[in-house]
């Protein structure tokens, strides 16, 4: 099971959405993850640990460095299928480099 941790500003509207693209279209794909989404502001490094990819809305310095894969998935967040196709296929390349 892949782990992905997915924030936005409030943690409630934009990283459920993006959570809830994620989980459905990999689970069409054929893979196993479960995505979380939480406050911008809550994230540390703790936190981050036990998360296999980070999916942020917008290029954020969190303060510390990230050892995990980070893929840029707020274009999701536009609905259009043309925008969000390259975000799965970034997470895909994400997943298979955590390939557990």
């Amino acid at each position: 099971m892949i782990k992905i941790l997915a924030a936005c500003g409030a943690g409630v509207n934009s990283s459920h959405q993006i959570k809830s693209a994620l989980e459905n279209e990999l689970k069409n794909r054929g893979y196993q993850v479960t995505c979380d989404a939480v406050m911008i502001k809550d994230i540390n490094e703790d936190m981050l640990s036990h998360y296999d990819i980070f999916a942020q809305i917008a290029n954020t310095d969190l303060g510390f460095d990230i050892h995990i894969p980070v893929v840029d998935a707020g274009a999701i967040l536009y609905r259009i299928p043309a925008m969000a196709e390259p975000v799965y296929e970034h997470m895909e390349a994400a997943i298979k480099s955590v390939s557990k």
